[in-house]
């Protein structure tokens, strides 16, 4: 389930500042629900990552 999360937030994130940088609108869902600062979409895409990592090492570990 992280690691779904995971994805999710890279994907908002990234589609939320890269809208805004190079066609200034916001792409994703999460543009419809708050208006976010740019740098919050990377923050939004750096936490969907160490979910990613996470659940990957949590993978990891219970399979040894």
């Amino acid at each position: 389930m992280r690691g779904f999360i995971g994805i999710m937030a890279v994907i908002q994130g990234l589609g939320g500042f890269v809208g805004r940088v190079w066609f200034d609108s916001e792409w994703g869902f999460v543009g419809r629900l708050v208006e976010l600062p740019l740098m919050a979409y990377l923050g939004l895409a750096v936490a969907g990552v160490a979910l990613l990592l996470w659940a990957d090492h949590d993978r990891k570990r219970h399979e040894s």
